[in-house]
């Protein structure tokens, strides 16, 4: 069996991010449009917003990963919780920085001490490592 890394943890953070993120949107259930669908004319057509980028959907398996991985973060303060969420979502240091109030090598200091006090807990529980498992990521 595997030890978890600290790397193995951020991946599997940045891993659930990024599969939040290709989750349909929530809409309001019961409310839907009764208007025809119409063709606009090229200069009424022309001033229309861009479509919107949806990527595909993501697997069962990719959300059952991520609500494992958001089970995980019920070990951490809730300052590292959103620290680890951030940096998982690619926030750069200078944003993280002026969120926390502290300097850049403070603030990986404390994401370090997160991702490592995730890592013991899943060492302790006995939990096997994942073997590196590239999803297919956006």
């Amino acid at each position: 069996m595997t030890e978890w890394t600290i790397d193995d943890v951020a991946a599997r953070f940045e891993d659930a991010a990024v599969t939040g993120q290709r989750l349909p949107p929530v809409r309001v259930q019961g409310y839907f449009n009764t208007w025809p669908a119409f063709v606009r004319t090229a200069w009424e057509a022309f001033s229309s917003d861009a479509p919107e980028y949806r990527p595909f959907p993501p697997s069962p398996v990719d959300i059952d990963r991520m609500l494992e991985t958001m089970r995980w973060v019920q070990w951490l303060e809730v300052e590292q919780r959103h620290l680890v969420w951030m940096r998982a979502k690619r926030y750069g240091w200078r944003d993280i920085t002026i969120r926390f109030a502290c300097d850049r090598s403070t603030a990986w200091r404390r994401w370090q001490k997160a991702l490592e006090i995730v890592a013991t807990n899943l060492n302790a529980e006995g939990r096997c490592s994942p073997s590196k498992i590239v999803s297919n990521v956006g």
